[in-house]
């Protein structure tokens, strides 16, 4: 039997080939944009420290659900930053815990009362991270507040970091840092992850804010704004990714958020594929209500570099997946002849300046963080070949799971371990 033939074939090869490339080029220029940010904020960071600025006072919040392993360690590293004891408050907001989290919480509040526990109503717990972070903002005694997880252990001068520059510039509603994984040595999976994170702060988050002036939240490890907070009118309840869904609302109200990579907090990561499966489709699930939410007011936006951010997402999410696939799909229908594509080239020579560039890109921002070492760069290797494709399983899932409507766990948050270990500012994890 002939392989089949059809213009369309050759057009939908084609297209998804320009797509790939496309995000491919893209990653390139933020790059190289990102390795010129880390130089020019270090530059702005060293004026800033010369001008002398006074720290204002800071109201850090923690939303806590079941987190005896680790809150303890958090709090002892949170009062131990480099920061004036008299202008720091700590709200840790307990929603529901079983275990012993209110518990050690009220012991270590008993014995410094800069330390406030918020326990949430019967009726009022289990409802997800950005509920509680409502409901602790209440308490929040300063206009600028922090926000941290249960298992963070920030660098001490990270919060320093963070305020001065939030100071510095009234156009700012928020500062964010940057995160790194605590845990990345214990698994394959956790050397992937880091890997990745990396990867994402250095390229996507300082490249684009360097390019146009744009930064998403992080779930953690951020100074933003009460009153800003208040004005947009809070965060959304209903969104699982609340930070991406609240940054949204802060640019569309006019104000911006600057990426600070000098300021540095090390968190727990997944260590079991099922549990880093859980995650990262709770976090899709979240960016695909971003989308739906924000589609139409976005594209009214006058900012054009909030509207390419905007198609960025769609892009990332939609049209690599869909590129992705159609290109597998036509190389396998073609390699067992059930097909054949009209469209001449060096489409092996393609593949592999893709994934050379891939592998460049990673090696250069690994570099910022001293782990460009040979094993990370194998990793890297076998990261394109198995954890980036198992991405695109992930995102199939969220799509079915949002088309059937299925339930979102609104605590289905890491496994938590207890850390012995400590930080030191600018050495990461000892």
């Amino acid at each position: 039997m002939l392989p089949y033939m059809h213009p369309v074939l050759d057009l939908l090869f084609l297209a998804s080939v320009a797509v790939i490339w496309g995000m491919i080029i893209y990653q390139l220029v933020l790059t190289l944009a990102g390795y010129r940010y880390r130089h020019q904020i270090s530059q702005e960071h060293e004026r800033l420290l010369a001008a002398g600025h006074e720290p204002a006072s800071i109201s850090i919040m923690i939303p806590a659900r079941n987190e005896e392993l680790v809150i303890d360690k958090t709090i002892s590293t949170i009062l131990a930053l480099d920061y004036p004891a008299d202008r720091l408050e700590l709200v840790i907001i307990n929603d529901g815990s079983s275990d012993r989290t209110a518990e050690i919480i009220s012991n270590r509040s008993a014995s410094d009362s800069r330390i406030k526990l918020v326990n949430l109503p019967v009726g009022e717990i289990g409802h997800g991270k950005a509920y509680a972070l409502n409901q602790g903002l209440r308490h929040c005694t300063h206009d600028l507040v922090a926000i941290y997880d249960a298992d963070n252990m920030p660098e001490r001068k990270a919060l320093r970091t963070l305020a001065l520059h939030l100071q510095a510039d009234p156009s700012l509603a928020a500062v964010i840092g940057k995160f790194r994984c605590v845990n990345r040595r214990h698994t394959w999976l956790t050397r992937f992850i880091n890997i990745e994170t990396i990867a994402f702060q250095w390229i996507l988050q300082a490249g684009r804010f360097h390019l146009s002036r744009v930064a998403i939240l992080p779930g953690t490890n951020y100074i933003i704004k009460k009153s800003v907070i208040e004005a947009v009118g809070g965060w959304d309840d209903r969104a699982i990714t609340e930070d991406s869904e609240l940054s949204m609302r802060i640019y569309q109200a006019g104000w911006q958020i600057k990426f600070m990579p000098l300021s540095v907090t090390w968190e727990q990561e997944p260590e079991t594929l099922a549990v880093w499966t859980r995650q990262r489709t709770r976090w899709v699930r979240g960016n695909n209500y971003v989308i739906r939410k924000f589609i139409k007011p976005m594209l009214k936006l006058r900012s054009r570099f909030l509207i390419t951010e905007f198609v960025y997402l769609f892009a990332l999410y939609y049209l690599f997946l869909a590129a992705t696939v159609i290109s597998l799909l036509l190389f396998l229908a073609g390699g067992v002849g059930l097909i054949a594509l009209n469209v001449p080239g060096p489409y092996f020579a393609v593949w592999m300046s893709a994934f050379a560039l891939f592998t460049l890109e990673i090696f250069v921002v690994l570099g910022y963080e001293g782990e460009d070492s040979a094993a990370n760069i194998l990793l890297t290797i076998a990261m394109y070949l198995t954890y980036c494709q198992l991405w695109l399983y992930i995102v199939f899932k969220a799509l079915i799971l949002d088309a059937r409507r299925h339930r979102v766990g609104v605590w289905d948050k890491t496994e938590r371990f207890k850390v012995e270990e400590t930080v030191d500012e600018g050495a990461g994890v000892a």
